[in-house]
């Protein structure tokens, strides 16, 4: 943080300049100062915005070794000269000296130098844009100085200016309102009257209704958007889980040949292994080897004798029916 001016660390500083050696502007470039390069550069600097603190850079870069001065314009002349200022002098005294590229502040700089104050503050060069600054009584304030040989041009940040800063908040004016309304300012503080506080209240309740429907909508959207990924990673679940199932490699295809082979041979018995194979086929082999029983003798019920019936019994357990006489006994 930079020193006041009227601060003794500034004035010790100051008067350990040896002010009467002269540094020429050739010199400077040159880099041959034989002492630190005080180098002044003033403004009013309302809204410290970065086209003050660029111009300061370029003051404070114009020459190796430079202990930069930076003069504040007062609210007196300011307002008197240029009209009223959104910061206060104070506030704007606190905002330069708190920039890098600073190294002594003056408070309520004059608006026109002279020979006087340079000499109090033992100042090398001035630094300023070069575009002439007019007032009501001179064309050029910085004529004198540039006549003496000690002004270094320093250039303006384009579209950069308090009176932009100021333009915006202008030409937003109802825009700033209901945000310093919202923000729990009064409408007295802010200079507003009854009916423009409702009106400007109103349209806040309707700006939030309209982000709050807004954020709705996305939010549908980023839900509907995760339904359909939780839905497509459902399904290949689902569908995998089917054909673990119901598959051909399936456990289900598994559980019914394991099943279908059990009911198989539930249904058809293997036959018993040892004795029991070995008497059936004895008793099959029996049934194929022996001869089969005897023919019953054929009884005639006719008008012959026992004799002739016996006879006929007898014949057939020796003959057979082919053996048999065709014509009779």
């Amino acid at each position: 943080m930079a020193p006041f001016s009227d601060d003794p660390e500034a004035i010790a500083i100051r008067e350990k300049v040896d002010y009467s050696i002269r540094i020429t502007f050739k010199q400077a470039k040159a880099g041959n100062a034989p002492r630190p390069i005080r180098v002044f550069a003033d403004g009013i600097y309302d809204l410290f915005h970065q086209g003050h603190a660029r111009q300061l850079l370029q003051a404070k870069n114009l020459f190796s070794n430079v202990y930069l001065i930076v003069g504040v314009n007062g609210d007196s002349q300011t307002h008197m000269k240029k009209g009223r200022t959104v910061m206060t002098e104070d506030e704007r005294f606190e905002a330069v000296r708190h920039c890098r590229y600073v190294d002594e502040i003056i408070k309520d700089s004059p608006w026109e130098l002279d020979d006087e104050f340079l000499n109090k503050h033992k100042i090398d060069f001035v630094a300023h844009d070069d575009i002439p600054y007019v007032t009501e009584d001179v064309n050029d304030v910085y004529k004198f100085i540039k006549d003496r040989g000690m002004f270094a041009a320093t250039e303006r940040t384009e579209g950069v200016s308090t009176s932009d800063i100021v333009a915006r908040i202008v030409r937003d004016y109802d825009v700033y309102v209901r945000r310093n309304l919202a923000r729990g300012y009064s409408a007295k503080e802010l200079n507003v009257s009854f009916l423009n506080e409702k009106k400007f209240r109103l349209q806040n309740k309707m700006d939030e209704l309209k982000d709050k429907g807004k954020r709705v909508i996305e939010n549908i959207g980023e839900k509907r958007i995760d339904m359909i990924q939780k839905w497509e990673e459902k399904s290949r679940d689902f569908i995998d889980t089917f054909l673990l199932l119901f598959g051909r490699e399936g456990r289900l295809s598994h559980i019914w040949n394991e099943g279908k082979g059990r009911l198989m041979q539930a249904l058809s018995p293997p036959s018993s292994p040892g004795r029991g194979n070995d008497s059936s086929d004895g008793d099959a082999e029996a049934e194929e080897t022996s001869p089969p029983p005897p023919k019953a003798c054929r009884l005639e019920y006719s008008a012959g004798s026992s004799r002739s019936r016996s006879s006929a019994c007898a014949l057939s357990d020796d003959y057979s029916d082919d053996d048999l006489p065709t014509g009779g006994i």
